[in-house]
């Protein structure tokens, strides 16, 4: 008797753009809490060499990051603005808005490439709620 059962459903692995995807996902999460910038740099490498030619899995994935990308970059310039306008960083209404920023915006971003990142594990395609672009099946 053997541990393994028969799978009728084809390994992730094998699916078109899966390599992509996963990649996409992966660089998204990385650009939010390991190496911004450069992580974002890859990411945009990877999007302006595959956004055209790649199949729908990889293309899904990868608008979805570099939209959550953006999105991401926009929301902290956001937070920024807010510290500037209520007296800049020595004022003590700076730390409410780092805290609420992180605690609601960044955290919500992580949760999405968590979701996005496990979707490309399992060769689905994901759209990002309320910052994604819309898929083209």
């Amino acid at each position: 008797m053997t541990d393994k059962h028969p799978n009728p459903l084809k390994e992730p692995e094998s699916a078109p753009g899966y390599g992509i995807a996963v990649a996409a996902e992966a660089l998204y999460l990385i650009n939010l809490m390991i190496a911004p910038g450069l992580a974002f740099v890859a990411l945009l490498a990877l999007w302006l060499k595959h956004r055209h030619d790649s199949p729908a899995l990889a293309r899904n994935h990868l608008a979805q990051t570099v939209a959550g990308s953006v999105w991401a970059g926009i929301l902290l310039i956001g937070a920024n603005v807010a510290i500037i306008l209520l007296g800049g960083y020595d004022a003590p209404y700076t730390w409410v808005v780092v805290i609420l920023y992180f605690v609601t915006c960044h955290a919500t971003l992580i949760f999405f490439g968590a979701i996005g990142l496990a979707r490309a594990l399992s060769a689905q395609t994901y759209r990002y709620p309320l910052i994604g672009r819309p898929i083209d099946e």
